[in-house]
């Protein structure tokens, strides 16, 4: 169960799909957007992509406004919506339940034990925390993958259980992010009109992009560093005819939507972009250091990222990114980038394929009429891989 605001959650559910299937699981997947297709709204994915962020000035309204009248809007609706779930578990019969998304947890819960109690409710977070009350994290009898020990130290005081938690070891990421790249950097770097030899940052704001990419390119060519950029502004094409057509100082190659974002993190150094959990787990995996922001502006639940950024020193963290110029400055002085580059070179993230081995548990467990309860531990069976 996902919804499309932003792309974390559709990019969490296909990347576990592609690892289920290279396995060959004997399982039958469906994704699906719960506002569109079961609730039937798409208002909240249009006001969050297209205002909140695309406009960096519309994250002002967001945690005052629009997220307190979309909780007003759930329990208002609780009992309606309520039944809409009831009628599509009667009509699918599934025999597990992924929850990829926030806020509505207690009413996809309530509706599945409702009609069928012994099916098995998982949550997976895409965030590094909880953001309480009623985000991630609902008290209800179900289970809950944690990719941090700061979720799994919140959902302990929520009341829950050993057997109910599951630690993995970060975000679930596109598989492709582990493939080997064999091309040479270099001969890439010049093929895409760079320079085969000088420091590269890699700018990217999620599927949708952000005008935030064009002040941090006007920063930059307003600076006497040495370094050439490339941009990556996903379904934003206005904001790539833009990068193209600016005038530039630095180096540049500006790349709409692309499923090749491990290709052009290889042929990078460093990465600069919003605080999203998704993305700097990526540009992590990848070996990168990290330049991103955390201010009041920053959106709610993206502000533990910055925490887990800097408690692991896998990067710089600026107020806002009109200090983009220091942070790149001091970034790749040849100390520190090396230092940036150890730290992250030595986090292993294995998560997509612990919540494949997880979720398997689950699925067999529940077939050999295992329920939840205090004498069955799960997590056990799973210590040779989380």
């Amino acid at each position: 169960m996902i919804y499309d605001l932003g792309g974390g959650h559709r990019s969490t559910a296909n990347a576990l799909q592609k690892i289920i299937e290279k396995r060959n699981l004997p399982w039958e997947i469906h994704i699906v957007d719960a506002f569109k297709e079961i609730i039937g709204m798409t208002a909240p994915q249009d006001v969050y992509n297209n205002l909140i962020l695309k406009k960096n000035w519309a994250k002002i309204i967001s945690e005052p406004l629009l997220v307190p009248l979309f909780k007003l809007q759930i329990r208002l609706w609780h009992f309606a919506w309520l039944a809409r779930f009831k009628k599509y578990w009667q009509q699918h019969q599934p025999d597990i339940v992924v929850s990829l998304l926030p806020y509505i947890n207690r009413l996809l819960y309530e509706s599945l034990q409702a009609v069928s109690p012994n099916i098995p409710f998982v949550t997976l977070p895409i965030d590094f925390a909880d953001c309480p009350p009623n985000f991630w994290i609902e008290s209800q009898k179900q289970f809950l993958i944690c990719p941090t020990e700061r979720m799994v130290e919140q959902a302990q005081k929520l009341g829950y259980q050993k057997e109910q938690i599951f630690p993995i070891s970060g975000m679930v990421i596109n598989p492709q992010i582990y493939e080997p790249i064999t091309v040479n950097c270099q001969v890439e770097r010049q093929r895409l009109g760079l320079e085969p030899n000088l420091p590269t940052a890699l700018i990217m704001f999620g599927g949708y992009g952000s005008n935030a990419m064009i002040e941090i390119a006007q920063c930059l060519e307003q600076s006497s560093l040495k370094i050439q950029l490339i941009f990556i502004c996903g379904r934003n094409e206005k904001l790539a005819n833009i990068l193209r057509h600016s005038q530039s100082r630095l180096p540049r190659y500006v790349e709409n939507f692309t499923n090749e974002i491990s290709y052009y993190m290889y042929l990078s150094d460093f990465f600069i972009g919003k605080p999203g959990p998704g993305s700097l787990s990526e540009a992590v995996a990848m070996k990168l250091p990290v330049i991103t922001e955390c201010n009041a502006l920053t959106l709610f639940q993206e502000r533990a990222s910055t925490q887990w950024l800097v408690n692991h020193e896998f990067g710089i963290v600026v107020d806002h990114f009109r200090d983009i110029k220091t942070a790149v400055a001091e970034l790749i002085q040849p100390e520190n980038l090396a230092r940036y580059r150890a730290n992250v070179a030595a986090y292993k993230n294995r998560a997509v394929f612990e919540v494949a081995d997880i979720l398997e548990s689950i699925i067999k467990n529940s077939f050999s009429s295992v329920t939840l309860s205090p004498n069955v531990d799960i997590c056990n069976q799973l210590s040779s891989t989380v």
